[in-house]
């Protein structure tokens, strides 16, 4: 699996300084807590899952998320979970047959309802747990935490020699939000997560549910940032999880349009559509501006000045705009390259090749660090190009 493999060799060539890398559910813990990046929900009801990942329907799809929780209906479970395990049977004969090949196959996880329910689960695999790349843990709390990694511990420890299949635990329980127990809960959580550390993968932010617990819902000309009480959840949420020892990757939570009626100004700016794609470039930024995306690629801004990598998301449109919104900027890149080249303590602060900005070397190292690795995975773009160069289906020659 690569990001953005729709691009043509020509294609990549003329966007990329360096080009991502190739990844998949067997490499190194590290890679794959950024890889996960726009991760695709699905009901598990829908019959057309596995067709769809083996017929690679969705462009640019590199995460998905099999849903058993919200998306599912209360009398739906059983019908669900049979649903699931033809899906996952379906996957791993394609990969046996080779219709799937394995660098085809994206990252996929399982979103399960309780604790009882994964247990159940991981009985029925079989070796079709070697299309999985983990699980994902909703209302995670500290008795439900334990059990559901315990569960995934034990499940690991008796398939030495395979890829270990991770948790990503979703913070979304009233005891996170409310201000009385969040900062209590948030340690306990944590402390709880290191006892596993090799097994989560990241951790996750579900806004949705903190939102209903007020009765509050965003609007597409907003970000959840402008939520204030959300916003004050997830700077804590970032602030215990999201350190630079010990910390983890945090996904940022879903945006839930992907067609409105518009009420204020768009979010878009104009000039870099028409740098990148010039008259075409025009008619890209007006087909996110109608399907509402602008305020998509707002909050994932926003989600990265805030630390944030990765978001979850609900519509097959919402895949490009995040990973193009992930992709590192040349400037960005040789700031990372030159601080980490130079940290031999020869030298504490410097210019910036750009010559715009100070870097200093132990104050912007760890910033340094996660730049880096979102190269790996998302590559590095030409200092002529942008984010928009990402987005189109067909895209013009890009401007040299």
């Amino acid at each position: 699996m690569r990001y953005f493999n729709y691009l043509s060799s020509e294609e990549a060539h003329s966007i990329f300084h360096i080009r991502p890398e190739e990844f998949d559910s067997s490499s190194d813990k590290d890679t794959l807590a950024y890889a996960v990046g726009a991760a695709l929900y699905m009901p598990a009801t829908r019959a057309t899952i596995a067709d769809d990942l083996i017929s690679e329907k969705q462009e640019g799809l590199v995460s998905a998320v099999i849903d058993l929780e919200d998306a599912v209906g209360d009398n739906q479970v059983s019908q669900a979970e049979e649903t699931l395990l033809i899906h996952l049977d379906k996957l791993a004969l394609a990969l046996r047959d080779g219709s799937l090949p394995r660098e085809k196959l994206p990252l996929l996880f399982v979103r399960v309802r309780s604790p009882e329910q994964l247990s159940r689960l991981l009985q029925a695999l079989g070796d079709t747990d070697r299309v999985l790349t983990g699980f994902v843990f909703p209302k995670f709390n500290e008795s439900t935490g334990v059990a559901y990694f315990e569960t995934l511990a034990a499940y690991n420890d008796a398939r030495m020699g395979s890829p270990p299949l991770y948790g990503m635990p979703i913070l979304e329980t009233p005891e996170v939000i409310y201000r009385e127990t969040r900062s209590e809960k948030l340690f306990v959580l944590s402390e709880l997560l290191s006892g596993y550390r090799p097994y989560v993968l990241n951790v996750r932010i579900g806004a949705t549910d903190f939102s209903s617990l007020f009765g509050l819902r965003r609007s597409p000309d907003n970000t959840i940032y402008d939520i204030g009480v959300i916003r004050d959840c997830i700077a804590d949420i970032v602030n215990v999880f999201g350190r630079r020892d010990g910390g983890y990757v945090i996904s940022g939570p879903v945006w839930e349009y992907f067609k409105s009626d518009r009420l204020f100004k768009p979010q878009l700016r104009q000039t870099p559509f028409e740098e990148s794609m010039g008259r075409s470039g025009r008619m890209l930024r007006m087909s996110y501006l109608n399907r509402y995306e602008d305020g998509l690629m707002r909050e994932v801004a926003l989600d990265k000045e805030n630390g944030i990598s990765g978001k979850t998301i609900i519509h097959p449109s919402h895949i490009k705009p995040v990973q193009a919104m992930y992709a590192v900027t040349h400037e960005e890149y040789m700031d990372a390259f030159h601080i980490h080249e130079n940290d031999k303590g020869d030298l504490g602060v410097m210019g910036s090749l750009y010559a715009n900005k100070m870097n200093e070397i132990k104050p912007h190292r760890s910033w340094a660090n996660r730049i880096l690795m979102r190269a790996r995975i998302y590559g590095v773009l030409h200092d002529y190009q942008n984010y928009t160069c990402l987005l189109a289906s067909n895209r013009e020659k890009a401007k040299v």
